[in-house]
């Protein structure tokens, strides 16, 4: 049996015809940059992430730098983060002259551990950027409580989890990139919500950054050849936002798909003897809306398994083989190995399996039953 990782053919053959519909559309309007189309889509992402603003950019890394040239983070500024995230993250920080001091991760969630982040805050310190990593909410009450007491911005990386809701104690339900000051999305191929290419989105509800950032997005410009200040090149062509524009008509669907999925490889696990295994299924923090991004476990000898399942036609990939303060390009912040032990535990055990809406449940038992077989070999 062959099981991808993602299998993006089998959703557009499905919504073909309205695809291709609003293609075409663009083409015959020759508008391609901004206008109504990507109005439309600002206008449902807003109210879909309970926010007054959307602002469409070009892609999910503008829309973190923005964010931090709109809150004015610049250069001798830090801000905080995780070490276990995409390199965006980080480098949007860097891209602006600040400075990214990581933290380290719940080992369950995998996202910014909010117990952590005190120590790290400094004179210097503007922001924080927790990450809603795999479509799982940070534990955002705390990081307001540390953002407020400390006069910090909150920029939410919320890159792979678009209709996430933050659910804690009795506090209602909370939609990522509505917590924060500002919430970064993004519409690379892969996400619960991916366009044909690249594509961002940030959220608000302050005024006068969804100003500050349309100004942003466009070099700064107020009118043609009229600039108030310096910003970028970063707007959401028609096209995407056409083709976005159909397929979040279905994203609900497909979220519950993914969770339905989730929930079933669950069931899946628990009838194996995972902690004799030592497989680690995802933790859902408090009564979280989690919308699996991706579907991670914790495995022993994880490289072996990938390869393993690999031959036998399964699609995995790793989320993230290595932490941002080992990378190359940060040897001058002078982080060490062991600095961050939860996050360079997760490098070398995380692997996420497929997950994706249109993944079938005889896929999914294929997927467990060969894991099962993988680990049963060094058993017996």
């Amino acid at each position: 049996m062959n099981v991808p990782f993602l299998d993006l053919k089998a959703q557009y053959q499905r919504i073909k015809e309205e695809i291709d519909q609003a293609i075409s559309e663009v083409v015959s309007d020759q508008h391609f940059i901004l206008g109504p189309k990507v109005e439309a889509l600002e206008e449902a992402i807003a109210d879909y992430s309970s926010v007054r603003y959307g602002i469409g950019v070009a892609s999910g890394s503008d829309a973190l730098t923005l964010s931090l040239m709109a809150v004015d983070i610049g250069a001798g500024d830090e801000v905080i983060t995780t070490p276990f995230t995409f390199f965006a993250t980080a480098g949007s920080i860097s891209k602006v002259g600040a400075v990214p001091v990581f933290v380290d991760i719940d080992p369950r969630t995998y996202n910014l551990d909010p117990t952590r982040i005190q120590e790290r805050i400094t004179p210097q310190t503007k922001a924080i950027i927790p990450v809603h990593l795999f479509g799982q909410s940070a534990d955002m009450t705390p990081i307001k409580e540390l953002a407020r007491d400390n006069n910090l911005r909150i920029i939410e990386d919320a890159a792979q989890a678009i209709g996430s809701d933050y659910i804690k104690d009795s506090v209602p339900p909370q939609r990522v990139g509505s917590i924060g000051d500002v919430g970064c999305f993004s519409f690379y191929p892969s996400k619960n919500l991916g366009g044909f290419g690249d594509g961002g989105m940030v959220t608000t509800n302050d005024e006068d950054l969804a100003r500050k950032l349309k100004l942003l997005r466009v070099h700064g410009a107020t009118a043609k050849y009229h600039y108030q200040c310096i910003g970028i090149n970063s707007r959401l062509d028609a096209l995407q936002a056409a083709i976005l524009l159909v397929k979040f008509r279905y994203l609900e669907e497909w979220t519950g798909k993914r969770r339905e999925n989730a929930i079933y490889y669950d069931q899946l696990f628990e009838e194996m003897p995972v902690q004799a295994l030592g497989i680690e299924t995802p933790t859902v923090q408090y009564n979280n809306r989690h919308i699996y991004n991706q579907y991670v476990i914790r495995v022993p000898q994880r490289n072996k398994l990938m390869k393993f399942l690999a031959q036998e036609g399964i699609g995995t990939d790793v989320y993230y083989p290595l932490p941002l303060h080992l990378q190359e390009c940060y040897r001058d912040l002078r982080y060490e190995e062991g600095d961050f032990p939860n996050a360079e535990k997760a490098a070398r055990e995380t692997l996420a399996l497929p997950i994706y809406p249109e993944l079938t449940k005889n896929q999914q038992e294929y997927v467990v039953a060969k894991i099962g077989e993988f680990y049963h070999s060094f058993i017996a």
